[in-house]
């Protein structure tokens, strides 16, 4: 019988189809690798056990089982994962009290309700009928309507928070929500009104958030008519929803993304919902704003391929081309549709095939800037070169690659008619700002660095993992070094070489030692010495053990001079060259030790 609802959940989930719902796994053995998205890296440091549902990122230390993962990768804490993991298994958790659960529950269940409230309205009323006609008029259809459950908010002050007032939520919470707004008086009024609602989900198709698009000019309003009256209205910044973090439609997309390994951005809901329709799984909006440093690691994790479909201005100095800018700087791979003047959702109403054919033709970013800055200025006049270079040089400098960097240097240089090594000299000038956004505010939680003592026993304990025989070397005067963990884990080891113990130990530790067999796992090939690497690290622990020794006695040494205790100098003075020669013996110990395994 299963002891608690989480142990249920771990065993209905596969940590690996977990995780790679949110990162690109490559497989590594009998185990899975990924680049950490908790920190900035090339190489991938990050590995899943599937034999032991565990991660770990042996870059950064961050690691745990599936619940861990999902409350680093979604900033969200236990209760928030116990959730969302129990829906993903089909378990249904039993009942809270309402006064325990957190605020970040009470606000999905105000979003999903509000949700529900808007889908009926553009079903059940003469306004929300028009509306959906206007959208069947835009190309959409009834089965796009309802998956991306769209909706509409009555033109009413209080249509909304009367009816979650109803439902039990406090008005307050449905503000903080980002659903009303309240004004001087102390009054709360619908934030959406007259509008058509798209509804916005986080990557486990949780409503975060929602976008409001006006469809008729609404009454005259009184306080918040310049919120009410733009033409576009979101959901403010809440505890679920940040508009620089969020891409709509990514939970349907992510999937797509990572099987065809690229992305398509575009600015607008219907944009994506259009795409789609047509075909083309794999879009994201950006719900118009440029592109963030979040968006871009969020969409890091599935492809480092992107296709945009914006209005680009190579010239200016635009939000737009700054987060393009962005994108190539960090090692994207961006291809340029080229617009025809229409939104892609306009596009594909008038015919599909057209827009096929637009993301087929799709440029290289570089490519863009050549072809569009050559034909806006005249190559031929000195002033005309250096409009140019002063647009495509940043680009090329982005280049994280230099032979690629070359090959486009020769270019503009044959274009220009001068110089490959003026290019260079001039592209050496041009600043580009740089900045390891992948680092912002997603350190893993409680990430303390380890100390050159405790990597050496966690080296020292997988090699006897792999090998247990090894315990012979370690003795009784070198165990007593260890921290009081890593001495528990070698007893156990050097009394059960078979390694059935786990089953003794407590959470914590049996943690611990899930993570150091996936260290020998990952870290310890054939071609290893273990004997000599256990050898050496025994050394180190015992070398470092005490060097800490000699620093204490000489800190002691010179606070005794300071105060002229000349006696104790003197005693001091003694143990310290003891220290100094109990370090010339355990060199001596480990040099015959390390020749008595290699004559083994």
């Amino acid at each position: 019988m299963l002891a608690s609802p989480i142990e249920e959940i771990k065993n209905r989930l596969d940590i690996v189809e977990v995780i790679q719902g949110y990162i690109k796994l490559q497989k590594a053995g009998a185990n899975y690798r990924a680049l950490c998205p908790f920190h900035s890296e090339k190489k991938p440091s990050l590995f899943i056990s599937p034999a032991r549902q565990i991660w770990h990122c042996f870059g950064c230390s961050a690691g745990g089982d599936v619940f861990r993962f999902v409350m680093q990768v979604e900033g969200i804490e236990f209760g928030d994962a116990l959730k969302i993991l129990a829906q993903r298994a089909g378990i249904e958790l039993k009942r809270q009290d309402p006064k325990l659960k957190t605020e970040r529950q009470r606000f999905y269940e105000i979003c999903e309700l509000s949700t529900k409230f808007f889908e009926k309205q553009l079903e059940g009323s003469k306004t929300g009928q028009e509306i959906k006609n206007y959208l069947l008029n835009r190309g959409l259809n009834e089965e796009s309507i309802k998956k991306w459950r769209i909706g509409y908010a009555p033109d009413l002050w209080q249509g909304l928070g009367d009816f979650l007032f109803s439902r039990g939520y406090k008005k307050e919470e449905a503000e903080r929500a980002g659903l009303l707004i309240k004004n001087e008086e102390g009054r709360f009024y619908d934030r959406f009104r007259g509008r058509i609602i798209f509804p916005i989900f986080d990557l486990n198709s949780q409503v975060i958030g929602f976008g409001g698009r006006i469809f008729q000019e609404p009454k005259k309003r009184e306080e918040g008519s310049e919120i009410m009256e733009a033409k576009y209205v979101n959901t403010p910044a809440t505890l679920l929803y940040d508009k620089s973090r969020v891409l709509y439609g990514l939970d349907k997309a992510k999937v797509e993304i990572r099987k065809k390994d690229f992305c398509i951005l575009v600015e607008g809901y219907i944009d994506t919902i259009m795409c789609v329709q047509a075909g083309f799984q794999n879009v994201v909006a950006t719900s118009g704003i440029a592109l963030t440093p979040f968006q871009l690691k969020t969409l890091k994790r599935y492809s480092g391929n992107v296709l945009t479909a914006f209005d680009m201005d190579i010239a200016g100095d635009t939000a737009t081309k700054r987060g393009i800018d962005l994108a190539q700087s960090q090692g994207f791979n961006i291809k340029i549709i080229t617009m025809p003047g229409k939104d892609p959702a306009d596009v594909i109403l008038e015919d599909s095939k057209n827009w096929e054919k637009l993301v087929s033709e799709a440029r290289s970013i570089v490519d863009f800037y050549f072809a569009t800055t050559l034909t806006k200025f005249d190559k031929e006049k000195p002033e005309g070169k250096k409009e140019i270079a002063k647009i495509i040089l940043p680009v090329i400098k982005r280049i994280p690659n230099k032979i690629e960097q070359s090959h486009w240097i020769a270019k503009l240089a044959k274009e220009l008619s001068v110089k490959e090594e003026d290019i260079a000299e001039e592209l050496k000038k041009v600043k580009i700002e740089q900045k390891d956004w992948f680092i912002e505010e997603n350190t893993p939680f409680n990430l303390e660095k380890k100390s050159r003592k405790e990597m050496l026993e966690e080296r020292l304990l997988a090699l006897i993992l792999k090998s247990p025989t090894l315990t012979s070397f370690i003795d009784e005067k070198e165990l007593k070094l260890f921290s009081p963990k890593s001495k528990e884990i070698a007893l156990n080891i050097k009394n059960n070489p078979n390694l059935n113990f786990q089953e003794n130990f407590s959470p914590e530790l049996s943690d611990f030692l899930n993570y150091l067999f996936l260290k020998t796992e990952v870290e310890l090939d054939e071609e290893i010495d273990l004997g000599e690497e256990t050898e050496t690290c025994l050394r180190e622990i015992c070398l470092l053990g005490t060097k800490s020794k000699l620093e204490d006695a000489a800190q002691l040494i010179k606070k005794a001079e300071e105060e002229r205790d000349w006696e104790r100098v003197g005693s001091l003075t003694g143990e310290f060259n003891n220290l100094i020669r109990e370090l010339d013996d355990l060199n001596c110990k480990y040099v015959k030790k390390e020749q008595k395994i290699k004559e083994n």
